[in-house]
């Protein structure tokens, strides 16, 4: 699985090439083209997503090569114990990048996080976790528990 940008849109590419794109701008997610962006579950190309809304918000949460990725969609949402059953165990979390969502962050445990959006560096210096922009994140076949990885992507 890869994650990147491509036309100012978040990408993530499974082993067969099947793209989950996310415009961050416009809040659209699709699989292929296949929008999932309403409340309910969807399989399409081998990727099964399931879509939640809490306060007028979307969540989305995908199985895609045996990883749970999660993609959190706002940062202006208070976090309850309902959102939070629904975030699991997640192995790549997307979220928007601004101080707000570092709350976010230390409530859920991902080993993986990328924040996106204009405001991702001042998430990742809130942590003390600014890296060198990468083009491309392939995620490991093994990604490790006990350490949380940061990945900056170039935009």
């Amino acid at each position: 699985m890869e994650i990147f940008y491509k036309n100012d849109k978040l990408v993530i590419a499974s082993a067969s090439k099947k793209e989950v794109i996310y415009d961050f701008v416009t809040k659209d997610v699709s699989i292929d083209e296949f929008s999932v962006s309403n409340q309910w579950e969807y399989e399409k190309s081998n990727i099964l997503a399931e879509v939640k809304s809490y306060e007028n918000n979307f969540f989305y949460s995908f199985s895609i090569d045996w990883y749970h990725v999660f993609i959190v969609t706002t940062d202006t949402f208070e976090l309850s114990e309902e959102i939070l059953s629904f975030f699991g165990d997640i192995d790549v979390l997307l979220l928007p990048g601004s101080k707000n969502s570092v709350k976010i962050y230390e409530n859920v445990e991902a080993k993986v996080v990328i924040p996106y959006g204009e405001w991702k560096d001042i998430f990742l210096t809130s942590l003390s976790a600014h890296k060198e922009e990468v083009d491309l994140y392939k995620v490991k076949w093994e990604i490790l528990g006990d350490v949380t990885e940061f990945i900056n992507l170039k935009n």
